[in-house]
């Protein structure tokens, strides 16, 4: 009876034990239990947003590695390139002797697997769909870089800053009509659906999104000239391309010279620089 009652007492408690005894444990976003005996120095992230707030909690100089597709802020520049995000260098990856690797929402199980077989612990902070869940990895990079204080105190401010926007929106009738292009030309027309990051820009910023009907980010012409937008926002680099093009040319925004450029990091990925993207929509919709 002891003896029973020993090995139930060390049952029930040891879970508990090792629980305190580990830095960090946390249910990722992949529903993975994720466990970080010691706290991380040398860390290498293969998400752009998660690269960025790494910055912004001051945390940059823990990064030995980046995907190809984290340029930003310009220092990222400097930090060894580990591939993308679908043709990782796993060799380059082993050679910086990573205590952890982050992860978002564009790397597949098997690379996954293939990290964890080389003895590195994968976490994966998945920006979701919406603004609102950059405020957790905020706290979440904030906690394992051990800068947790900056972490949420910058998650504070950023729901405070959409609050505060949700707050001053303008009434839906008084709203204007933004198309934000995704694709155009030949291949078909593409915009945000609803239930997405760039609708939640473009209402946060006061605007209403041209296709917060669709269901899918294709649209089609005949869709798009009787929405016919009051304004349309398109990547920099498309910009020329697109208002000279039939048959957008007949589009009311193109001839009323309502067509905007916009840097593609601000609004194409969720990040912590789609609120440049609100302050920029939000501009053009006042004028």
């Amino acid at each position: 009876m002891i003896l029973g009652a020993v090995l139930f007492f060390t049952a029930c408690n040891s879970p508990k034990s090792n629980s305190k005894e580990a830095f960090f444990t946390w249910e990722d976003s992949y529903h993975r239990h994720v466990q970080l005996d010691t706290a991380p120095q040398r860390i290498v992230s293969i998400s752009p947003a998660i690269t960025e707030v790494m910055f912004l909690v001051g945390a940059q100089d823990k990064l030995v590695g980046v995907s190809d597709f984290c340029n930003y802020p310009p220092e990222t520049e400097k930090i060894t390139k580990i591939g993308g995000m679908h043709n990782i260098n796993f060799e380059q990856l082993l050679s910086l002797h990573p205590d952890v690797v982050l992860i978002g929402s564009m790397i597949s199980q098997k690379d996954v697997d293939a990290i964890e077989k080389m003895g590195i612990p994968v976490i994966c902070i998945v920006e979701e769909s919406s603004l609102e869940g950059m405020a957790e990895m905020m706290e979440v990079v904030g906690k394992i870089t051990q800068c947790e204080g900056k972490g949420n105190a910058e998650a504070a401010k950023w729901r405070e800053r959409i609050a505060e926007l949700r707050g001053n929106a303008p009434n839906p009738a008084d709203r204007k009509c933004v198309y934000y292009v995704v694709g155009f030309g030949d291949g078909g027309d593409f915009t945000a659906p609803k239930n997405t990051h760039i609708q939640e820009i473009i209402e946060l910023a006061g605007g209403r999104n041209a296709g917060d009907s669709l269901t899918g980010w294709n649209i089609s012409r005949e869709y798009l000239f009787k929405v016919n937008p009051d304004i349309i926002v398109v990547r920099r680099e498309d910009r020329d391309a697109f208002v000279s093009r039939h048959p957008y040319t007949q589009l009311d925004a193109v001839k009323n010279g309502k067509v905007y450029p916009i840097e593609s990091g601000w609004i194409d990925v969720v990040s912590l620089r789609n609120m440049q993207a609100v302050d920029y929509i939000r501009e053009i919709c006042e004028k």
